[in-house]
């Protein structure tokens, strides 16, 4: 192989650069006196020097120069932590790191949680009752729903108490008592559109210890799971079942939701007027258990 040179794909490339640039821009902006420096003189930029980045961060300067050149070297979790603090990156702006340079991004546990809803949303949802509501983040953990997504899909009592994740419900519970109709279908559907999530997050402690607790839960999601299929999310016609009121085919329809990465509003219409007058029943003789 003497004398032949890789190139990297033009989209390494580019996020080499943009990893470049976005470096560059937040060391411009923080001063010495940010990180206890005296100022000094004959600064010719504004922010921290190079040098200056990498002995706070415990990092060689050349590393840290290639780095912000865009080479093609690999940096580790710990390594963008120390560059993350030392340039007082916020968390949108530590996970757009660990993008640009390849590394699974891993929330510290006492950082700020994006997938709290904000009242905002809850008012949404509450707004669109009769309609049933929820917010779901892209591991269909339940962040957020109305009264009658509650009263349509009560959680049960078999669901651990730290579990509120749609696909942990329904593949835990006996097919008797599963809301879906039709689970041979919509489960695999479910699993592929999480995997496509699963991406972005393959080696992050939650993603990964979620995954495997349900695949050991689970032999038919453990199955469906090696399959490796992988889908987007889409509206989709689903027939659920209630022991109240009985079948109830709705139309679900997803909504991005700003400064929530990777989370959603799905609501859920009536596809017909038999539908309809099931919500209403449901919603005059129901009960909210889900709490």
């Amino acid at each position: 192989m003497g004398g032949v040179t890789i190139l990297a794909a033009p989209a390494q490339q580019r996020r080499r650069h943009e990893l470049a640039a976005f470096l560059r821009s937040r060391r411009a902006r923080v001063t010495p006196e940010d990180v206890g420096m005296p100022p000094g003189l004959r600064r010719r930029t504004p922010g921290l020097r190079r040098e200056e980045v990498a002995q706070l961060s415990g990092v060689g300067v050349t590393w840290y120069t290639w780095l912000e050149q865009g080479r093609p070297i690999n940096a580790s979790a710990q390594v963008l932590d120390a560059v993350a603090r030392v340039l007082r990156l916020d968390r949108p702006e530590r996970e757009h790191l660990y993008h640009l340079a390849e590394v699974p991004f891993a929330p510290d546990h006492g950082s700020e949680d994006v997938d709290v809803v904000s009242p905002e949303i809850q008012g949404i949802l509450d707004a669109l009752v009769p309609h049933p509501a929820v917010v779901y983040n892209s591991r269909y953990d339940v962040l957020a729903t109305n009264s009658t997504y509650r009263l349509l899909f009560a959680a049960p009592e078999t669901t651990p108490a730290d579990v509120r994740n749609v696909l942990w419900t329904l593949f835990t519970l006996d097919d008797h008592r599963c809301p879906l109709v039709d689970k041979r279908r919509e489960l695999p559907l479910m699993v592929a559109q999480m995997r496509g999530a699963y991406g972005r997050h393959v080696g992050e402690p939650a993603w990964e210890s979620f995954v495997r607790r349900l695949a050991e839960a689970s032999p038919e999601f453990a199955r469906l799971w090696r399959s490796g299929d992988v889908v987007p999310p889409g509206s989709q016609v689903k027939t659920f079942r209630h022991d109240a009121v009985g079948e109830l085919r709705m139309t679900s329809v997803s909504l991005s939701i700003n400064g929530m990465p990777e989370c959603r509003i799905v609501a859920y219409t009536p596809n017909d007027e038999e539908s309809r007058r099931a919500i209403e029943v449901l919603r005059a003789e129901g009960v909210d258990t889900w709490t």
